[in-house]
């Protein structure tokens, strides 16, 4: 089942989520229309405040990256084979120097910027059939874990920028708050009238 998509401005986007155990109700299903949703609104990654629930789980699927013909082979083929769920994660580890990368949001759509994030992560969390992993990713693919890892932790990709850069999408954001912007998925926006 698709869930709509909170937007901009909803304050579950800015709580700090909270890990679940293995009992949480109906995980499995909610695993699967979170699946439905971000493939429904071609996402690589969708955390669980950006479905309205505050709790420590997102998943990332970055296979369109893979096509990026400017990226290694070895790097292609590592993200067209990274379909993971990410339960209770912590990261542990960033290393490496800032680069910066041209992100999007599904909560905020129709806004991107350039972030800057260290290239190189270790990430500790358990898989949606509850066995702990413990992973070091680079690149990319550490790059979707850290945006994703930053909604868990009520973080949003516009908080990492400059205080011009802020205020230059100010508009953009209230309008997407608002439910003035055309998308093509469905989303919940917190000062709208009603959901569309």
């Amino acid at each position: 089942m698709i869930l709509p998509i909170v937007a901009y401005g909803d304050p579950v986007l800015k709580k700090k989520a909270k890990d679940i155990d293995k009992d949480y109700p109906k995980l499995e299903e909610l695993i699967n229309n979170m699946w439905d949703t971000m493939y429904n609104a071609y996402g690589v990654g969708l955390a669980a405040p950006q479905v309205g629930l505050p709790i420590r789980m997102f998943m990332i699927d970055p296979a369109p990256f893979a096509e990026d013909e400017e990226l290694e082979e070895a790097e292609q083929t590592a993200l067209k084979d990274m379909r993971k769920v990410f339960i209770n994660p912590k990261i542990t580890e960033e290393t490496g120097e800032e680069w910066a990368f041209s992100e999007g949001c599904l909560s905020i759509p129709e806004v991107r910027e350039d972030v800057f994030r260290q290239p190189d992560i270790t990430i500790e969390y358990y898989d949606e059939n509850w066995e702990k992993h413990t992973e070091k990713y680079s690149g990319l693919a550490a790059r979707v874990i850290q945006h994703e890892y930053d909604h868990i932790e009520g973080i949003l990709f516009t908080d990492k920028l400059s205080s011009l850069k802020k205020r230059l999408i100010k508009g953009k954001l209230a309008n997407i708050s608002k439910g003035k912007i055309n998308i093509d998925y469905k989303m919940r926006f917190p000062n709208a009238k009603k959901a569309r």
